[in-house]
């Protein structure tokens, strides 16, 4: 009784520590800094570093010595209200939620850390983190909304939604994304079959479809559908930009598949929704043509109608090691990105990449080669970039700014 009384009293004392940190507001980073998530290559099956520097365009950072070990294999990170989230990928299992911020001595400091459903889609949103849990085959068929509250750092707001009345069509929907869009939430999603052992196969192969949901309600408003591209983005791929205008261009890396062969036949393309409406114009910019075959694997949006492409590397085909370049969205444009190396092996995720720079001209990007793992600069004037800050003893799995 008194080994159980004593470890509960450090429990508690541990939980009263984290709420003192977490409510200190005198205690806080006043600029901003750079978060890198760096996997270890020493070792297999392991968690990510996060490594933190000033200025990821010069310099050599290291996982010796340095960092704060995740705990848990796989790790996703998004930031709001200055603070940095960690999202623990369960696999099925619940999974924890770790809050980080930077003190006043420019020190990070994990500030909040909950068990939570293990999800697919996480996002800004307004004050909040809007996540959503996903269930792709069974009986199953509720998907679940949880708005986590950026400043409390705690589940505020939970809302059930049925993934096989919302795709009407016999299928399920399978969320991708979601974005804010003015005062609602864009949630774009794949119509999948779910079953059969063809779970993300789908009948549908050249449609794609956005839930439009009200904020913070989370009320389904209605459904945009539309048959010039395949669905938007992908499985934990973020497939909508919004503009300086509030104007979202959505993209299809036209990668549809049944029966695990690949069945889309358009284009990977981006299609438009202009601000303040919820349907689709005519706007159409075919970038696999623009790029010579190439399909759209990820995009960041940059600023001024410029966006970052990553493209699959072998031109008419889903497959091959990723090739960067700008397109610019207004004048259907597209570049290949000079001064990257020969050979990527992968790229930093561009869903938590909000790296770009106050006068939307620049961002940083995580490349690892056969070589080693750089912080590169690109920049969308020029479709160039610049070598920079080195990462020794890891592959960089995301770079994230954090500002106060």
């Amino acid at each position: 009784m008194g080994l159980l009384f004593t470890a509960c009293k450090k429990k508690d004392d541990g939980l009263e520590e984290l709420e003192e940190i977490q409510q200190d507001t005198t205690d806080i980073y006043k600029g901003t800094k750079y978060i890198i998530t760096v996997t270890p290559t020493a070792s297999t099956g392991v968690a990510d570093y996060l490594l933190t520097a000033d200025d990821p365009s010069q310099g050599t950072i290291s996982t010796q010595g340095n960092g704060v070990e995740q705990d848990g294999t796989y790790r996703y990170y998004t930031v709001n209200k200055g603070k940095f989230f960690s999202l623990l990928y369960g696999q099925g299992n619940p999974g924890a939620v770790t809050t980080y911020r930077f003190n006043k001595e420019g020190k990070l400091i994990k500030i909040s850390d909950f068990i939570a459903e293990t999800v697919q889609v996480f996002a800004p949103v307004g004050d909040d983190i809007l996540t959503i849990k996903v269930p792709r085959s069974g009986d199953n068929q509720t998907a679940f909304m949880y708005r986590i509250d950026a400043n409390l750092s705690q589940i505020v707001d939970t809302k059930p939604i049925n993934i096989v009345e919302l795709a009407g069509n016999g299928e399920r929907a399978h969320f991708t994304w979601a974005k804010q869009v003015g005062n609602k939430v864009f949630a774009p999603y794949m119509s999948i079959k779910g079953c059969c052992n063809d779970v993300f196969g789908t009948a549908f192969h050249d449609s794609s479809y956005i839930a439009v949901f009200s904020y913070p309600s989370l009320e389904l408003e209605k459904v945009i559908k539309d048959d010039r591209t395949s669905y938007f983005g992908a499985y934990f791929n973020d497939g909508l930009a919004v503009d300086e205008n509030g104007d979202v261009y959505a993209f299809s890396p036209a990668a549809a598949t049944e029966a695990t062969v690949h069945k889309s036949t358009t284009k990977s393309a981006f299609v438009r929704i202009k601000a303040n409406t919820t349907e689709f114009d005519d706007y159409y910019f075919d970038v696999q043509t623009a790029s010579g075959g190439h399909h759209i694997r990820q995009q960041t949006y940059i600023g001024n109608g410029k966006i970052l492409l990553n493209m699959y590397g072998n031109a008419n085909e889903l497959s091959g090691n990723p090739k960067l370049a700008i397109a610019d969205l207004y004048s259907k444009s597209f570049t290949w990105i000079t001064g990257l190396p020969a050979e990527i092996n992968s790229i930093s995720t561009p869903y938590n990449n909000n790296t770009v720079s106050d006068n939307k001209s620049k961002l940083f990007v995580g490349i690892n080669a056969p070589d080693g793992s750089w912080i590169y600069t690109l920049d969308a004037n020029s479709a160039s970039a610049t070598k920079g800050m080195e990462v020794q003893g890891g592959r960089i799995t995301s770079i994230v700014k954090v500002t106060n």
